[in-house]
């Protein structure tokens, strides 16, 4: 079965490619919304604004908050789902949860059978081998008793930073020199697609407006 991730700086921002590798029509997919990560950072218009994207194309969304649940429960709400939306926020606080609750086995398992996984910034960033990225431009981050460099969900061999600004660059560099492992730096315009092992950048191509 092919797998696909779709691992994004800025969420829906990009939906004209996530449109691309819907299976079915709009109407006919079953989206998981994980929320865990934004339930740290209020408010988080983000996290609205996307599902707002994602009803006006017809999706069928379901919010999913994995704080509390365990992995027979998250195998249960999730099994019908076609595709699941990790949103951004907290990175160390949804890795928390993602772990405790065993829904980094239930993603694999949803990958691995065709789901589509689609992350936002937090979202993208735990499909890497760590999360240490996350600390780069964000020094002071709360990790939530995690390891600054602990594992992660090990689903693609990069790192992978997020919303990235020239105003970052020296920090993203330092971390890019002490890392082990290959980083991929995206603006809010960017993501990558990993399809079956293959990597892709995808793009909003701007149009100048008369």
């Amino acid at each position: 079965m092919s797998q696909t991730l779709l691992l994004t700086s800025a969420g829906m921002r990009i939906q004209d490619e996530i449109l691309k590798l819907l299976p079915k029509p709009p109407a006919e997919i079953k989206l998981a919304h994980i929320i865990t990560a934004s339930n740290e950072v209020n408010p988080h218009p983000w996290r609205d604004n996307d599902k707002k994207a994602m009803l006006k194309l017809g999706i069928q969304v379901e919010d999913i908050d994995v704080k509390g649940k365990t992995e027979n429960e998250l195998r249960r709400i999730l099994k019908n789902k076609n595709v699941i939306y990790v949103q951004g926020g907290s990175p160390y606080y949804l890795l928390r949860y993602v772990i405790e609750s065993g829904f980094d086995k239930v993603a694999k398992d949803l990958i691995d059978k065709g789901a589509i996984y689609i992350g936002a910034s937090a979202g993208s960033y735990i499909t890497c081998p760590t999360i240490e990225q996350a600390l780069w431009k964000k020094p002071n981050r709360n990790t939530y008793g995690l390891a600054d460099n602990g594992p992660a969900m090990d689903l693609v061999p990069f790192l992978i930073v997020a919303h990235y600004e020239p105003k970052f660059a020296e920090s993203v560099i330092a971390g890019i020199n002490k890392t082990k492992y290959p980083v991929k730096v995206l603006t809010d315009d960017q993501a990558i697609l990993v399809k079956d092992g293959i990597m892709k950048l995808m793009e909003i191509k701007h149009v100048r407006r008369k």
